[in-house]
């Protein structure tokens, strides 16, 4: 039976030019800063960011914490979203790994922070407070469908933070989607930013990996901090190969993956039962809620799987999809299909 695998775009596989370029890739000791493939990556990781250097760890969640541990001392504060990635899905690892205080304010329905709520939430000059040290922003916002982060809206948040005296951290683990979304060079979204973390491993498709970018004096204090988690890799050009195809041939296509999600929560709109709120699927991700009394979430996906569908449970009745390389629009009909039937058959045994 086909699978048709909408939980992630973590699930995406190497393409053949990937799995070609990691058997020919030149590799050395990356730990002594001697494997050239990992060398020409991130080489482009930082120029395509705009900023001076990079570094490649295996993880978006190793490449968050990095940065959070390179911008902040034990004791010190981080404004986080609440529901913002590094809050909710990596494990408490500023907590617990770097001693770190988190400082929530509510995210915006488009991901967004107000701007006067951060103001509120940077901390004045008191010894029973953490002293604030870091603004984080994330780009595009899992959580709130997708939506990708503007320029303008990121250059206020810098403003802010430069004008306070704090540092800013982009959590862009699909930051080309959010490019691509709002049609601008990846530059426009990251300019003043402190630190930027993006994936490899999710739209771009490679199988592993993450970058960091920053200013060199950041990066050379990050590799640090990347060793000391255990990211120090020996001949990781193996990765670092397929993450160069990545960014050379993988990024115009994710609007491809757009259109499926707008075609998927279009069709998804027409089927009674399903709720879904279109003005806000702007990139691969969206959220649908089902809204039958006549069937329960967890029967809901045991009937899908049956049918090859995967998807992820993300509320009491709330659904996630994300559209990526190796879904086809023929792929979206069938969904829809499996889907419309789905619904249509618990309505009629019921009647």
């Amino acid at each position: 039976m086909e699978i048709i695998d909408l939980r992630s775009d973590t699930v995406t596989l190497p393409t053949s030019a990937m799995r070609e370029a990691i058997y020919h890739a030149p590799l050395g000791d990356d730990v002594f800063g001697e494997d050239p493939t990992v060398n020409r990556l991130e080489e482009m990781a930082a120029e395509l960011t705009g900023k001076e250097a990079a570094l490649l760890v295996p993880s978006g969640t190793m490449a968050n914490l990095v940065c959070a541990l390179t911008h902040c001392a034990r004791g010190e504060e981080v404004i986080l979203g609440k529901r913002s990635h590094m809050f909710i899905n990596e494990a408490g690892g500023v907590s617990a790994l770097g001693g770190i205080h988190p400082h929530l304010i509510p995210n915006q329905p488009d991901g967004t922070m107000l701007l006067q709520e951060i103001e509120d939430a940077i901390r004045g000059d008191n010894l029973h407070y953490p002293r604030t040290r870091l603004i984080c922003l994330e780009n595009t916002h899992n959580q709130c469908y997708g939506s990708p982060l503007t320029a303008v809206y990121t250059g206020s948040v810098v403003a802010l933070a430069k004008h306070r005296g704090l540092s800013t951290h982009l959590d862009g683990a699909r930051i080309f989607n959010a490019a691509v979304a709002l049609g601008v060079d990846v530059k426009e979204l990251t300019r003043g930013i402190d630190s930027v973390s993006f994936c490899l491993s999710k739209g771009l498709a490679a199988p592993v990996g993450s970058m960091v970018c920053g200013s060199r004096a950041f990066i050379a204090e990050a590799r640090r901090n990347r060793k000391v988690l255990g990211g120090g890799m020996r001949q990781v050009g193996v990765i670092a190969a397929a993450g160069i195809v990545a960014l050379e041939e993988m990024v115009d296509r994710l609007a491809e993956d757009h259109a499926n999600a707008r075609r998927l929560a279009e069709g998804i709109a027409q089927i009674p039962g399903l709720s879904i709120d279109l003005a806000r699927v702007q990139t691969n991700i969206i959220y649908f809620d089902l809204e039958s009394d006549r069937l329960a979430a967890d029967e809901f996906l045991s009937r899908l799987d049956k049918k090859g569908i995967k998807l992820l449970r993300t509320g009491s009745s709330r659904f996630r999809m994300v559209t990526h390389h190796g879904i086809s629009s023929a792929e979206i009909d069938t969904v829809l299909t499996v889907l419309g039937a789905v619904i249509k058959r618990v309505a009629q045994l019921q009647s």
